[in-house]
């Protein structure tokens, strides 16, 4: 079996550690990828937006099935261009990728098909959003319609601030992505990250995780793409559960039906919940990173037989199993992230951990013999355990042993 994995982060390092797990003798192949990825598949030098020269390169080399990890790949639309090769894709094609590469897009699916969400407005000029400004509560939540790696939701603590952002991304400051913005509610509560297998017609959730976004410990400091997680989210109670199926998942497999969009892949889906009802943040069209570090280590099903059968539409043949026992995972980030991001500075410790961890590389590269930082978000050390305290300790004690210049991460990460 030979797999291509597109991507450069933690998250594609998780896959194809997944599936290796349970295809040891599967050939894989991960564009661009990095030093974790180069130990255990083969890189290749592609950009992820180079999504024909990617599909030329699979059917030329008998890729039998493909997995696009970052939403710039999807939204390029990379699923449509190995489909025309007639190559095995897992990932929704360009039109449905507009759940991430649109937050307006999304806004307007979950207002039509009564999907809970956060009360909005959209807007393509600064001055009437600065206008609107006024008609919100505060804290204003300010999101750049397009894909801006993570750090284009912004969240005001006064209307000062939030006219100050509005006008900053109409002036470039995320380029293309913030020629729309939207202004949203702000919603309070527990989030959850809840990631869904879809095959067009059946939506499945995997385990349940929990994200960290902001920068610094107690939630403070900036927005990142991820400081860590957990799983399984305490806050999806069986009560919550069945409020998502029946006023979340059901609503949105009859709207991706109602507007004919075959949507096979991942959906993420981000969740406030309060009082149990829980309401929709986010979408996006991928594997999260890093709840992919939380949950996969879970998964006891063969993920390439999972996601075979979405790329089928046979999704409810497939009996999907999970381990038990809770996950931990964090983030270790490299200096000045998530405002820049440190590039070449060695890492030690990585040959000292132990085996009650599992190392998914982010950010790194190989120079001169040395494992080095390329990047913002370096690596996720992940522990699987009896009990999230179990877990959760073990994590910490083996990133004591990790260094770099400037290493920076939270210290707070699953503690409940």
């Amino acid at each position: 079996m030979r797999i291509l994995i597109i991507g450069n982060g933690g998250r594609e390092h998780a896959l194809a550690q997944t599936i290796l797990r349970f295809h040891k003798d599967a050939e894989i192949f991960v564009a661009p990828g990095n030093a974790g990825t180069a130990q255990i598949a083969k890189n290749i030098d592609y950009e992820v937006t180079q999504v024909k020269e990617l599909a030329n390169w699979a059917k030329d080399n008998k890729i039998d099935l493909t997995v696009p990890g970052p939403e710039a790949a999807l939204v390029a639309g990379v699923t449509d261009a190995f489909n025309e090769q007639g190559l095995r894709v897992f990932g929704p094609d360009k039109e449905c990728s507009q759940f991430e590469g649109s937050k307006k897009f999304t806004k307007e699916f979950l207002v039509k098909y009564k999907v809970p969400t956060a009360a909005y407005a959209d807007f393509s000029a600064a001055q009437p959003a600065i206008d609107t400004v006024d008609e919100f509560d505060l804290p204003i939540v300010v999101k750049a319609d397009g894909l801006a790696a993570g750090k284009g939701v912004l969240i005001c603590e006064t209307r000062e601030d939030a006219k100050k952002e509005i006008r900053e991304i109409f002036d470039g400051k995320f380029g293309s992505a913030g020629d729309e913005i939207v202004l949203e509610e702000f919603l309070t509560g527990t989030e959850a990250s809840l990631l869904c297998w879809v095959d067009g017609n059946t939506i499945v959730p995997l385990e349940t995780a929990r994200d960290y976004k902001r920068a610094l410990d107690n939630d403070e400091g900036l927005n990142t793409g991820g400081m860590g997680g957990f799983s399984p989210n305490p806050a999806i109670t069986p009560k919550v559960r069945e409020n998502i199926e029946n006023q979340v998942l059901e609503p949105i497999i009859n709207g991706f039906k109602s507007e004919n969009l075959d949507f096979k892949g991942i959906l993420f889906i981000g969740l406030m919940i309060e009082n149990d009802i829980p309401k929709v943040l986010e979408f996006n069209v991928r594997f999260g990173d890093p709840e992919t570090q939380s949950v996969l280590p879970r998964l006891r099903t063969d993920i390439v037989e999972i996601m075979n059968a979405c790329i089928d539409g046979r999704l409810n043949e497939i009996d999907i199993r999970w381990d038990g026992n809770p996950s931990a995972t964090l983030i270790m980030a490299s200096k000045g992230y998530p405002e820049t991001s440190s590039s070449g500075d060695i890492i030690t410790g990585l040959d000292q951990l132990s085996d009650d961890v599992i190392v998914f590389h982010g950010g790194t590269a190989k120079e001169n013999g040395n494992i080095v930082t390329n990047g913002g978000r370096v690596l996720a050390i992940t522990a699987v355990d009896q009990s999230i305290e179990k877990a959760r300790a073990t994590m910490y004690k083996e990133a004591e042993k990790i260094k770099f210049d400037g290493m920076q991460y939270r210290r707070d990460i699953a503690s409940l």
